[in-house]
């Protein structure tokens, strides 16, 4: 035993940790959607939860990420604490999966039996090589995240024949004996052991899946390893706690209580169960006997599963004791607080789920916007203080809603890898500064009114009847903008720039006809100056609305993600048939509202 066997132990647990990380991220990251859905549509019943939670960890690999994310679902109100509960519980059985494919380093090698195939020294290069097949031989995204995943169980299992070839160094040494002999006689050194590692390697299966290669020295027993896989319990759950308590409102950060709370009891009941039976001798020669990792894996099911049964009853303390642990606290975010809580890191790792909850929060941002900028219409033909007071209210829940939005979004830019995320990412960038303008403008045409009111000045009559064609129009536009980005439409995202160029048409002709007012004397200077002012803005929404519809278009069709002003400039030139028709199509419907009569003559495209 030297300093070369301690590198080469150190490297295949590095191999090992390594492995199972990118395995991992890619089942994550492949199964992010379908997890998002399935988790929105949990039902109330506790069962379904538990196997649930269960089949969610096996497929995942990492009770700590199915808690975790189940803790952000609690914070966002999509399903309720008691409802997490069940999915804990299965998360705490379903982490025992990884044991139970670890334990093929027990398969027998002699031979040419086909089970030969499934033995780790076999295994590792045979998903070595697919891996590499798969990322190399297909550039679609799907075939990548696959040979990621492969290539991680690759990493995995080399990094554990690494790590079993040395322990057969340390058994000649006598090491390992000495060492698993005293956690024998000493079941509190053990259970500390196992807690220390599981909380520095933050993966129970990690932890688990160490054990197992040890466990090939066959100078393992099971009097020696049943408090360190307690004790592993503990040290996970306490790393799972710590993360689900970040920046999190108090009942996500219960979900890590409960959780803590369940691998306390199952502490209790595995400690004291198995010393009562080794006490009245019904463990026999099993207590000393060898075990392997297939003995291993086994044993942590069997805690687990019968940890779940024994506590079910338990669970409703479990629940109570978490809200007096955590306690309530008072948010000062208005009346979407619990919408902006959903902005939670613990998302990251799934970002399906993460866009899924900034999509939730923009949407409503574009409807208060959509909102004010109604309620700034109606201010100008009729002055409401009320309205007026409701608009800067909401105009400041806006900009709060764009500062969380837009901060969440440069957090999770250091998790994104795939390029549809990271065109999503851009597309969210744009219109959250759309819509946090839409907004601005609202504020601005409210100013319009109140300095009208305050002077008591109005326009006329016929000043109205043109803004209110121009209202319509810009009601259309509106419609087509919320339609593009609610549903990623991208005909309704089309249509808004042929109708942006009827507002600057109109706009260039209202401006003349209250020029004209104003020589005649028909109105005043003030009212003159804010009509002129009001058009103004009324156009920069139209311009606002383009950019929104332009950002739908480029994020379904990257290909012209950085050709934007050539193909703005493009249609504009006139050089596309399908926009010159459905703008004269709009132009001749808009303008016979204004002038009440069809226009005889079109206006030529700029």
């Amino acid at each position: 035993m030297n300093i070369f066997h301690i590198i080469t132990l150190l490297g295949g647990l590095a191999m090992f940790l390594y492995g199972m990380r990118i395995m991992g991220d890619g089942l994550k990251e492949s199964s992010s959607g379908p997890l998002k859905k399935a988790l929105e549509q949990l039902t109330n019943t506790p069962i379904r939860a538990f196997f649930f939670g269960l089949a969610v960890t096996a497929v995942i690999q990492s009770s700590k990420a199915t808690i975790v994310i189940t803790s952000g679902l609690v914070g966002a109100g999509i399903i309720s604490l008691h409802q997490s509960i069940g999915i804990i519980i299965g998360a705490n059985v379903g982490t025992t999966v990884t044991g139970q494919i670890i334990r093929l380093l027990d398969l027998d090698s002699s031979g040419t039996s086909f089970l030969q195939l499934f033995k780790p020294s076999t295994l590792a290069p045979l998903a070595l090589i697919i891996g590499m097949i798969l990322i190399m031989g297909w550039k679609n995204k799907g075939a990548g995240k696959a040979g990621q995943i492969v290539i991680g169980f690759g990493i995995l299992f080399s990094g554990l024949l690494m790590m079993t070839d040395t322990v057969s160094v340390l058994t000649e040494s006598g090491i390992i004996e000495h060492l698993f002999s005293t956690l024998g006689n000493n079941p509190i050194l053990a259970y500390l052991i196992g807690a220390g590692v599981a909380f520095v390697l933050q993966s129970s299966s990690a932890s688990v899946g160490i054990l197992q290669a040890f466990s090939m020295s066959g100078q393992l027993s099971f009097s020696a390893i049943y408090a360190v896989l307690v004790g592993i319990y503990l040290g996970d759950c306490i790393t799972t706690a710590i993360v689900c308590h970040i920046g999190a409102k108090p009942d996500a950060r219960r979900v890590g209580a409960v959780n803590v709370l369940f691998n306390l009891g199952k502490t209790v009941l595995i400690l004291v169960g198995v010393t009562v039976i080794h006490r009245f001798g019904l463990f026999g020669g099993f207590w000393n006997a060898p075990i392997y990792s297939g003995g291993i894996a086994n044993t942590h099911m069997i805690f687990n599963i019968i940890a779940a049964v024994a506590l079910a009853p338990a669970l409703p303390l479990c629940e109570r004791l978490s809200r007096r642990i955590v306690k309530d606290e008072s948010t000062d975010e208005g009346r979407h607080g619990e919408l902006l809580d959903a902005l939670n890191p613990v998302f990251f790792s799934t970002p399906a789920i993460a866009f899924g909850r900034c999509y939730d929060a923009l949407l409503v941002m574009s409807k208060m916007a959509r909102t004010n900028l109604e309620r700034a219409f109606q201010v100008i033909v009729r002055y409401d203080q009320k309205t007026v007071d409701k608009i800067v209210r909401d105009e400041q829940e806006i900009d709060i809603f764009t500062d969380r939005i837009s901060n969440y979004l440069i957090q999770m830019s250091a998790h994104i890898t795939a390029n549809d995320h990271m065109e999503q990412m851009s597309h969210y960038h744009s219109v959250v500064t759309e819509f946090e303008r839409l907004s601005d403008h609202a504020v601005n045409i409210s100013e319009i009114a109140t300095l009208l009111h305050n002077d008591q000045a109005e326009f006329t009559r016929s000043a109205l009847d043109e803004l209110a064609v121009l209202q319509k129009l810009l009601g259309t536009i509106l419609d087509h903008s919320d339609r593009a980005f609610r549903q990623r439409d991208i005909a309704a995202a089309r249509s808004i720039e042929p109708l942006e160029q009827v507002v600057d048409d109109m706009v260039s002709v209202l401006k003349s006809n209250h020029l004209e007012r104003l020589r005649a004397g028909k109105c005043t200077v003030l009212t003159g100056t804010a009509f002129l002012n009001l058009l103004s803005e009324l156009e920069r929404i139209s311009d606002i609305c383009s950019n929104i519809g332009v950002s739908v278009i480029a994020w379904a069709t990257p290909e012209i993600e950085h050709q934007i002003h050539d193909y703005v400039s493009t249609l504009h030139a006139g050089r596309d048939e399908d926009f010159n028709r459905a703008y004269q199509e709009a132009h001749d419907r808009y303008f016979s509202m204004l002038y009440k009569k069809p226009v005889q003559k079109p206006v030529a495209v700029r």
